[in-house]
């Protein structure tokens, strides 16, 4: 949301620094003399820092101001890169095809530039073939040894053991160095 700045006749201070729509200084001015200057120039008057002492004011066309601080505002939030941890799970007993699909799947995020989190959920008495879950991860971070890097290595949270792969442009918080690879020790 853009600020708000007071300006010509709601600026309430006695005295105020000017500075010219050129960026030079005027100097302190009563806010009648700096109103007026203003005027004579056709430009307005505002309050870009009433925190200081005295408050400092610039010349300035407020509505060429406005619409290019909204430009900045607009371009600032264009360029924030929203990084999105995206999950996709698997049964340790997952078909063939099943895979293929979740792997094209994990492709499109991967190209997206979403870091991945791929999980395995064990149900019942699955859990106690915790090596099936090991092995599935291992092979799909083969797959994409190629798109991607491992950022977090395998752990069980719970019934889930999950791994995270971010795309290869991005950078890890950890260490760098850790290879898709790593995964077969888990």
């Amino acid at each position: 949301m853009p600020k708000e700045y007071r300006i010509n006749q709601r600026i309430r201070v006695p005295e105020v620094l000017v500075i010219d729509d050129l960026g030079e200084q005027l100097g302190t001015l009563s806010i009648a003399d700096a109103i007026q200057l203003a005027r004579d120039k056709g430009l307005d008057l505002v309050e870009v820092a009433p925190a200081a002492q005295p408050p400092v004011c610039r010349l300035l066309d407020y509505g060429k101001f406005r619409y290019i601080q909204n430009k900045k505002e607009k371009e600032g939030r264009k360029n924030q890169k929203v990084n999105l941890l995206r999950e996709v799970r698997f049964r340790p007993g997952i078909g063939g095809h099943d895979l293929e699909a979740k792997t094209r799947m994990v492709r499109k995020l991967l190209g997206e530039g979403s870091k991945v989190k791929l999980t395995v959920m064990f149900r019942g008495r699955e859990i106690t073939h915790q090596s099936l879950g090991v092995e599935l991860l291992r092979k799909a971070a083969e797959t994409f040894k190629e798109e991607a890097k491992l950022e977090k290595a395998p752990s069980m949270e719970g019934r889930r053991l999950s791994i995270v792969i971010a795309p290869l442009g991005q950078k890890s918080k950890g260490d760098n160095e850790r290879e898709v690879e790593t995964v077969t020790n888990a």
